[in-house]
């Protein structure tokens, strides 16, 4: 089993109205950026790299997390949790029996700020240190919750832990101390908190009593709080604002779930995997939901219309319905989480396969073609994929990225691998023409050479 950081992911998340007004260059202030879309702007942005050339630094990061950077102005936020006792490294690839029992050593939560410019640390915050009261998967993390900022202050999430909200120097602001819950096997946590509108969203579905909450992102204090009849998911939730409404949608293994801003339940969906980890998003007037545990009979991508009501679940025999505007049964990733660049919707499988439908209406362009490249480390991809100047971006877990031109046919027209001894789990942020790659063992700062 693998988690997105998504986690394992990979997921995470800010939706805030600020963002509309993020200075030129822009901010990627939550896990995928922008809209949870995954899309850079700036037509600066690299298209070549390896572990040295167009590197304007690296900085070595202490312990493990699986959680993305994310960036605001000058700063670059990341979390992570150090063991004082050494981890167990993980392995790479598809595999079961990755659970492991709680450590005996303790550890320490950590809250990184580094310099967008130079990569210096400019701080770093212990938010708690003990001996955890339960394990995780040993493909995932103790930090893979993908922080969030405002530009005022840094929230981050450690799911079996709490929320800590800190000010953008790193002092503490308040913190909401969360109860560990039991996941699926030990597996841990991994969704990601959203930021709208001065509230934080937060799903934790677990083996004991999941729920949907909303927190005050100015006190800290608990706003509302539904119970969900749900078992583990890792899949961070998504504010979309269509136009007609604004709601929180919830993957789950169970079923899809949307809720109004004040936990009234809108519509639901049923017919997901057995393991549910991708982050929705919306794109060109519809909602893009995928659940695709590669063990599952069901592994659905669902492209849906604005205003929904009630149970929109398909029969087994439909591939759209009246707020369905297409599904394909068998089509979802794993980990990753899809990608609407343009017209087309790209699925990146852990098995290292890429796909293309048309986002409008779901029929294929071209379908699971294997991602190698001569020379280049191969291995399974958890990160999810990222598009910019027209090109795509596929992660892998050895640390090379294969670059796709983003078209009906699958083009490639390059890889970059970084170091050898990396492993790459997180998806990368974008900020203006620089690309933030989180590894194993360290965030690199991806830029064009100036010359002169």
């Amino acid at each position: 089993m693998r988690l997105a950081r998504s986690p394992a992911s990979v997921l995470a998340l800010f939706l805030v109205s600020a963002a509309a007004s993020a200075p030129e260059g822009g901010n990627w202030a939550q896990f995928r950026g922008p809209g949870a879309r995954g899309i850079g702007a700036s037509p600066g942005l690299p298209l070549r790299w390896s572990a040295t050339q167009n590197v304007e630094w690296k900085t070595t990061i202490p312990g493990r997390g699986w959680s993305s950077p994310i960036v605001w102005g000058d700063r670059v936020f990341v979390t992570t949790v150090v063991n004082e006792g050494g981890s167990e490294e993980p392995r790479k690839g598809l595999y079961f029996g990755g659970e492991r029992a709680a450590p005996k050593t303790s550890h320490q939560w950590k809250v990184l700020c580094l310099d967008l410019k130079t990569g210096k640390q400019r701080w770093e915050r212990t938010v708690h240190t003990a001996v955890p009261r339960e394990g995780v998967h040993l493909k995932n993390s103790f930090a893979s919750e993908t922080p969030v900022t405002d530009g005022s202050r840094v929230y981050a999430y450690f799911g079996n832990l709490g929320l800590f909200c800190l000010d953008m120097d790193g002092k503490p602001v308040w913190e909401l101390r969360q109860p560990p819950m039991p996941t699926k096997l030990g597996w841990g946590t991994a969704a990601s908190p959203v930021l709208h509108r001065g509230r934080l969203y937060l799903v934790n579905d677990n083996e004991s009593k999941s729920y949907l909450q909303a927190v005050d992102a100015k006190t800290g204090r608990q706003v509302w709080r539904v119970e969900r009849d749900e078992k583990s998911n890792w899949a961070t939730p998504y504010v979309w604002e269509s136009g007609a409404r604004t709601e929180i949608v919830t993957p789950g293994t169970g079923m899809v779930r949307s809720y109004d801003l004040d936990g009234k339940l809108l519509w639901w969906l049923k017919g997901m995997s057995d393991i549910t980890i991708a982050t929705p998003y919306a794109a060109n007037g519809l909602l893009y939901v995928t659940s695709g545990y590669v063990g599952s009979r069901l592994r659905p991508i669902y492209a849906i219309r604005p205003g929904a009501e009630g149970d929109i679940s398909l029969a087994p025999e439909q591939t759209s319905g009246k707020s369905v505007a297409w599904c394909n049964w068998t089509a979802a990733p794993y980990n990753p989480s899809t990608l609407v660049e343009g017209s087309r919707l790209f699925v990146l499988y852990d098995r290292a396969l890429l796909s293309a439908y048309s986002a409008a209406d779901g029929k294929p362009l071209f379908e699971k073609e294997r991602i190698a490249a001569e020379g280049v480390p191969g291995g399974g991809f958890t990160s999810s994929p990222w598009a910019y100047r027209g090109h795509l971006f596929c992660l892998n877990e050895s640390g090379a990225t294969f670059v796709y031109r983003a078209g009906d046919t699958p083009e490639l027209v390059g890889a970059n691998p970084l170091a050898e001894d990396d492993m790459c789990m997180a998806t990368p942020a974008m900020a203006g023409d620089r690309l933030i790659i989180r590894t194993s063992a360290r965030v690199y700062c991806v830029r064009l050479k100036v010359k002169g």
